[in-house]
């Protein structure tokens, strides 16, 4: 009979990639490990899972540990399990992602991080384990569901312009749309609430504000929606990625 005990012997970790949105960029939070292995690399927010833990509680507890940030919600993407992914031993980890406002949160490094900080996507350079992965499917995740659903207001600040909603997802999927196509398609859908107001202090004429219409996105959802964009023509990346990084377009 085959021996059991070595099914029993694989370590299970969780990793975190928190999406940003600061201006026109998509960012990524990274720490900078202080502990072997890949001491002093860049790498997502993650742990082992302690063994009498809950997984979902193990999510919450690194991130706190690692950066410093709570209460942010988290979105299982996958389980990434090449048995040479740790150098230490065999460790499937499980992966979430999320969207922030960056402005809405203080990150502070803590445990094993030397330091936690923000990289704009196209700047990422190779990171530790197989964490460029990681983030790669992560982010043709979000991108795949941009492309379906108006997801991101949350990294919006609550009053924004249809230039910096537009912006947002330029910055996203790093193409260039079609404003006329853009525009069109989020006002038909009913997704935003005109206020009635203007910017102030702004050196160009001011722009309309809005606001998100989050009960409408939720009916939205439920009844099934499509968010289909166009690219403008001859759309090309808006930014390349960085050497290290396989960041994959769409």
């Amino acid at each position: 009979m085959e021996d059991i005990d070595r099914y029993f012997c694989n370590g299970i970790s969780v990793d975190n990639v928190i999406f940003g949105f600061d201006e026109d960029r998509l960012n990524v939070l990274l720490i900078k490990r202080g502990i072997d292995p890949f001491k002093g690399k860049w790498a997502l927010p993650g742990a082992l899972v302690k063994p009498e833990e809950h997984i979902d509680t193990a999510v919450a507890r690194v991130l706190k540990q690692l950066t410093g940030l709570e209460d942010v919600y988290l979105n299982q993407v996958g389980t990434f399990g090449a048995p040479d992914r740790h150098p230490d031993g065999r460790v499937i980890t499980i992966a979430y992602y999320s969207l922030i406002n960056i402005r809405n949160y203080s990150v502070t490094p803590t445990s094993f991080a030397n330091q936690s900080q923000w990289h704009p996507i196209e700047k990422v350079q190779e990171l530790a384990f197989d964490h460029n992965m990681i983030l790669d499917v992560c982010l043709n995740n979000l991108r795949k569901e941009l492309r379906n659903k108006p997801i991101g207001f949350n990294l919006l600040p609550q009053k924004f312009t249809l230039t910096q909603l537009q912006s947002l997802y330029e910055g996203i999927l790093n193409r260039k749309l079609d404003k006329r196509n853009f525009r069109k398609k989020v006002i038909n859908m009913k997704l935003l609430v005109d206020l009635d107001q203007y910017q102030e202090g702004v050196a160009h004429r001011p722009a309309k504000l809005y606001s998100f219409d989050e009960a409408r996105y939720h009916q939205l959802v439920e009844e099934g929606i499509s968010f289909e964009l166009k690219e403008s023509k001859n759309s090309k990346p808006i930014r390349q990625a960085s050497t290290f990084s396989q960041l994959s377009s769409i």
